[in-house]
């Protein structure tokens, strides 16, 4: 890529951001109310806009007009703030991008509530798009692709608390855990710009398997943080998977290498009653030994080249560059 191109992809990547945090900002804004209030805390400042920017440049691939369905990709925001709060209210967080939590702030029932009312806030923001021209029968696909994404984000949370609790170092389950409760909202996202953007079946198609995959990579690499960053960086506690004994994918390569003693070392860490902050440091200290992070990563790298491969059938343009872009930068981010 040369200079100019660098400079080309960086200025459409800010441009976007701006209008996405501009809809979010002015979309709770006006509100007098409480919920108005726990909705605006939660959505602004923004966070990295990921999916809505997948979003936009899902639709502008295919030939479609970012303008026209900049409500859709402000909902994608919501739909995934949602998730956060109701997430952190699950794993009982109280700090979320380096301040207290919704649940935290407002206390349980306002974020249960706002939650909820940012998922149904998703769905307007979707059929918001009919009056910038996109077609009801459009509107009307993206709606079904990014409901299917919520249920399977709903299944996935429901199969990580029962992985969980299964105690079972299994790769497989983590991955379809994965796969079904981070990547089914960037496959959902990517897929629902391109019907909304004109897209044939064959563009949709590829840019759903996009999403799938690089939402995959997102999610190892997000557990890959607690051994790479520092919670003042990552902006939430970096003891949170300790503490609810979750088998994140570091940690499950490095059982299966694991001495046994290491693997007694590893199960203590995480199923009793140790300081979380001295099991974090265990579980760093065995994963480092048992070369368990490099091999998540890897694993990490080899998805965000599935995603990258999969835009290839789209037509050159900068909103394909972007996209392949993104696939590197969710696996070489520091939060």
């Amino acid at each position: 890529m040369s200079v100019h191109d660098g400079l080309l992809l960086i200025d459409g990547i800010e441009s976007f951001t701006s209008l996405v945090a501009d809809e979010l900002e002015n979309r709770w804004a006006t509100g007098a109310g409480t919920l108005d209030s726990v909705c605006y805390y939660s959505l602004v400042p923004t966070g990295k806009l990921f999916r809505p920017l997948l979003l936009l440049d899902s639709a502008q691939a295919v030939g479609g007009d970012a303008a026209a369905v900049l409500p859709a990709a402000a909902g994608a925001e919501c739909g995934h703030v949602a998730s956060l709060i109701h997430d952190d209210i699950i794993d009982q967080d109280d700090v979320r991008r380096g301040r207290p939590s919704v649940q935290s702030k407002y206390g349980l029932g306002e974020a249960i509530v706002a939650g909820d009312a940012l998922i149904f806030d998703l769905f307007a923001s979707l059929a918001e798009c009919r009056r910038n021209g996109v077609s009801d029968r459009r509107v009307v696909a993206a709606l079904e692709a990014v409901a299917k994404a919520g249920i399977e984000l709903c299944r996935g949370q429901s199969l990580e608390a029962e992985f969980t609790a299964s105690r079972c170092f299994d790769v497989g389950t983590y991955l379809q855990v994965a796969r079904l409760k981070t990547a089914s909202l960037f496959r959902g996202v990517c897929a629902s710009g391109a019907i909304l953007g004109g897209g044939t079946p064959v563009q949709i198609q590829a840019l759903g398997c996009y999403g799938e995959s690089i939402g995959t990579a997102f999610q190892i690499h997000d557990d890959l943080l607690a051994y790479l960053s520092e919670s003042e960086v990552t902006g939430k506690p970096d003891t949170s998977d300790v503490q609810n004994g979750r088998l994140t994918l570091p940690v499950i390569l490095a059982y299966e290498s694991a001495t046994p003693e290491q693997r007694e070392q590893l199960t203590e860490a995480l199923f009793t009653a140790l300081d979380p902050a001295q099991g974090l440091r265990r579980l760093i200290a065995i994963t480092s030994e048992t070369g368990a992070v490099d091999a998540a990563t890897a694993l990490a790298r080899s998805y965000a080249e599935e995603a990258k491969n999969a835009v290839l059938l789209l037509p050159p343009s900068p909103s394909r560059e972007r996209l392949a872009f993104f696939a590197d930068a969710v696996i070489e981010r520091a939060y």
